[in-house]
């Protein structure tokens, strides 16, 4: 079996404790018999995009070009055009408190046999989802040296962390 680690992101806060993740890292890979192509690492690079994100050292905000796209992105005028901005807003929806709730004015105007009608409501909701994309704080790094548990789904399409601390 062959099994492709697809990211392992490092982020210190100096340089020497930046060298000292790396080398548990690297260790931690050496012990369990895992292999880094050298050759596809990046290392100690000051900005990286990671999952939608930029990760630097003034901390972890949403892409700039996806920022700029929603600022920029005009009323909807058609259900069309609303699957378009839940599709761009849609991976960051988890982020968001309520984002269901605030979302449904719209979304109830993607559904068969509803007339298109675009009122207050459906445009409070709009601006609003546009606010909390722009300035909503996505992720945090956590702190300290507690456990954690790496998990995914059955099928092995979800991966995620949990800190446990």
């Amino acid at each position: 079996m062959i099994v492709f680690i697809d990211h392992i992101l490092i982020s210190s806060q100096s340089k020497e404790e930046h060298n000292q993740h790396l080398r548990q890292v690297f260790e931690t890979l050496r012990a369990e018999k895992l292999y880094a192509e050298f050759s596809k690492c990046e290392l100690s690079v000051r900005i990286v995009d990671f999952l939608g994100h930029v990760v630097s050292n003034e901390g972890i905000h949403v892409y700039p070009s996806k920022i700029k796209a929603i600022e920029g992105w005009e009323t909807p005028r058609t259900p069309t055009e609303i699957r378009s901005f839940l599709g761009l807003t849609g991976y960051y929806r988890r982020f968001i408190q309520n984002f269901y709730k605030i979302a449904k004015p719209r979304t109830a105007l993607t559904q068969k046999g509803v007339p298109f009608i675009w009122g207050r409501k459906q445009e409070a909701a709009f601006q609003t989802l546009k606010q909390a994309l722009r300035n909503a704080p996505v992720l945090t790094l956590p702190e300290g040296t507690e456990d954690f548990v790496v998990y995914c789904d059955d099928q092995g399409a979800y991966f995620g962390v949990i800190w446990i601390g």
